[in-house]
């Protein structure tokens, strides 16, 4: 562990030492060697003054350089453009969605076709009260919006109604692999984190009935920040990583996309509030994170040494 590695550790231990004095509360288990990001960089502050709780993120494959967010509960349904520098490159209404409480976004084949859609994943649930939760499917568009119009671009959308067998799931983390499959990952907010899945055919229904299917290995611990945000998995599909407010945890996925853990990454506290993810290239994820504590929400790129 480098010098600087090791007073980092230290410390994030020194404050959950103070937190756990103060409040009694048992803290997370971190591992005897800490493993931080070889490369953390805030790349730029989102410039739209409508972006405030950027809550999903998308990396654009056909768009080089771009990258698609939205807020969290509060807006209307609208993806913005931006990119690793935050510009704002203008906005697209989605037609025929509500959003009651968007969480993450994710790009990935379209249920139909072979073209790519992003996926809005109107999933959140504070208080696991939601009988039914959506999906929203967009077909990317082929260009940026244009930012002088009067008029917001708009497109339309098709949505997928969710319901969870075991009664309601409060979700902030979606993926979409290259088979086109759904990940849905709860955040752990009352229970264990658990994987739900909607395969490809599913979705080109109305509604889907979803069962759990696998429980993570990660313990949620609320006050210290480990409750799952956001997840992505790369783009030929062979890793999963999900995070937290402070964390990244690696899972490599075998042909049947079944996880299995990998590594994880202490992010410690390097955003105002961590909420997004997602893999920009081999070895590098983006991150986005709402602006909290005073602080306006970033884009930030991230190495992890995990095999």
């Amino acid at each position: 562990m480098s010098a600087d590695s090791y007073f980092f550790a230290r410390r994030i231990l020194a404050v959950l030492a103070t937190v756990v004095w103060l409040t009694g509360c048992e803290p997370p288990e971190i591992p005897a060697q800490v493993i931080e990001p070889s490369l953390f960089e805030t790349t730029g502050i989102l410039a739209s003054p409508r972006l405030t709780e950027t809550s999903g993120i998308a990396v654009s494959r056909r768009l080089v350089g771009t990258l698609w967010t939205h807020n969290d509960s509060g807006d209307d349904p609208i993806l913005y453009a931006t990119d690793l520098q935050g510009a704002d490159l203008g906005m697209i209404r989605v037609r025929g969605a509500s959003a009651v409480d968007w969480e993450d976004l994710a790009l990935g084949p379209c249920p139909e076709a072979e073209s790519a859609c992003l996926f809005i994943g109107d999933v959140g649930d504070n208080f696991e009260t939601r009988r039914s939760v959506d999906v929203f499917i967009v077909r990317e568009p082929d260009a940026l919006p244009d930012t002088t119009a009067l008029i917001p671009l708009s497109v339309p959308s098709r949505r997928v109604r969710i319901r969870y067998a075991e009664g309601p799931q409060d979700v902030e983390a979606l993926a979409v692999t290259p088979s086109g499959t759904v990940l849905l990952i709860t955040k752990g907010r009352s229970g264990p984190i658990a994987l739900y899945r909607i395969a490809r055919q599913a979705l080109l229904g109305d509604s889907v009935t979803v069962q759990r299917e696998h429980t993570f290995d990660i313990v949620p611990q609320r006050m210290f920040g480990r409750m799952v945000t956001g997840a992505a998995v790369s783009p030929d599909g062979t890793r999963l990583v999900l995070r937290t407010y402070t964390e990244l945890f690696f899972y490599r996925l075998d042909r049947e996309e079944r996880p299995t853990k990998a590594g994880s990454c202490l992010l410690g506290p390097r955003e105002p509030q961590g909420e997004a993810v997602d893999v920009l290239d081999d070895s590098t994820l983006v991150l986005s994170s709402e602006a909290a504590f005073g602080l306006p929400a970033t884009i930030s790129r991230v190495r992890c040494p995990v095999s």
